[in-house]
């Protein structure tokens, strides 16, 4: 064989190979996915999940910090203070008078006159004068003694033998109910928002009732005498129903297990007939949840004499157990205890001294006697 016939078959050879290896690259190309670019702005290597920004933190109110309210001991001790500074004047004068070397009909008249100008009442004072010659013509009394006798007999006028203490205990799963009643301006919504803090200086559960509805200023201070103190007011709306917030406020103690429910009521009623009505209404919803325990009064101790004629339309209205004299510390005649005892045979059982939010004290009849007499 030739070599230019070697030659062509190797070339032949060479060309059907590379047509071969041509064919098989042909065909895996067809059999590939087509290739997807991604977008120039996709990233590229690890992707990180971007999150939304976290919404700012909410301020929190400032934790209200509540008022540890004083307890009686302190109480009585500045009632004796205060007492001493606007009545010392009332049993020094007295005093001064029964230590004279001779008691004369004018001597006499003129304990008259302290007494009856210091709101003691006409009938009061005759029994306390007439009570104190016999005991100063019989025993022989002397200037020495007659501090002792007059603050014997001051004290049995005071009547120290009346029952002070408050129904503010809880019976048969029920609160004790204590309602609040008075005139506009005499200290009644105060006075309430400081009977908490004697309640709750007891370590008794309390839920204040706003029903003087018709003064949305009453509302407000009562929210915040109990804000202070951790207390609950259940209120309503400007002008509504008395009665029925009453009714919720000792329906909320009764759920919620309390000790007592203290109510102010309204104070603008201007005659009997519409007073009697309301306060009467008040007490009738109120006990269909639980019986009324205390109906306290209370009044403006400057207004003298002229608040017995309040004192008198609201002992004919409702059964008032409890007298809450308020503003003792100031202008008040102190014999204004004795004339509303005897006029509504019911005993005063709290007595306002001074602005204080603890200026509110059970009433102790010694220590208001001491204090007239100015004694330790």
């Amino acid at each position: 064989m030739s070599s230019v016939l070697i030659f062509v078959i190797l070339a032949v050879a060479i060309l059907v190979v590379g047509l071969v290896v041509g064919l098989v690259a042909l065909v895996n190309r067809r059999k590939q996915p087509p290739r997807r670019d991604l977008p120039q702005s996709a990233p590229t290597g690890t992707i990180t999940e971007e999150r939304p920004p976290e919404a700012p933190a909410e301020p929190q109110a400032p934790a209200i910090t509540l008022e540890r309210p004083e307890g009686t001991a302190g109480r009585l001790v500045r009632l004796r203070q205060r007492l001493s500074r606007s009545q010392g004047g009332l049993g020094r004068g007295l005093l001064v008078l029964l230590s004279r070397d001779r008691l004369d009909e004018d001597t006499w008249e003129e304990i008259e006159d302290i007494l009856i100008m210091a709101d003691v009442g006409v009938a009061p004072t005759q029994e306390l004068v007439e009570r104190l010659r016999t005991r100063m013509r019989v025993e022989g009394v002397g200037a020495t003694e007659a501090a002792t006798v007059l603050r014997e007999e001051l004290l049995a006028l005071v009547d120290p033998s009346m029952d002070r203490t408050l129904a503010t205990t809880a019976t048969g799963g029920r609160p004790a109910v204590v309602l609040v009643v008075g005139v506009n301006g005499s200290g009644k919504t105060t006075s309430v928002g400081k009977l908490a803090r004697v309640l709750v200086a007891e370590d008794k559960t309390v839920v204040l009732g706003a029903a003087d509805t018709f003064r949305a200023a009453a509302t407000e201070q009562l929210s915040t005498w109990g804000e202070r103190v951790g207390v609950d007011v259940v209120t309503g709306p400007e002008g509504s129903d008395p009665a029925s917030v009453a009714f919720e406020s000792v329906r909320a103690g009764v759920e919620r297990g309390v000790d007592v429910v203290v109510i102010d009521t309204a104070g603008r009623l201007q005659n009997k007939a519409g007073l009697m009505d309301e306060l009467g209404k008040v007490k009738r919803v109120v006990e269909k949840q639980a019986p009324v325990s205390e109906v306290l009064l209370v009044l403006d101790a400057t207004t003298g004499q002229n608040g017995m004629v309040q004192a008198r339309v609201f002992r004919d209205v409702v059964d008032v157990t409890g007298i809450v004299l308020t503003k003792l510390d100031g202008s008040a005649k102190g014999g204004i205890i004795v004339a509303v005892q005897r006029e509504l045979g019911v005993p005063v059982k709290l007595v306002g001294v001074g602005e204080g939010a603890d200026d509110l004290a059970p009433f102790d009849p010694e220590t208001f006697v001491d204090a007239l007499l100015d004694q330790g």
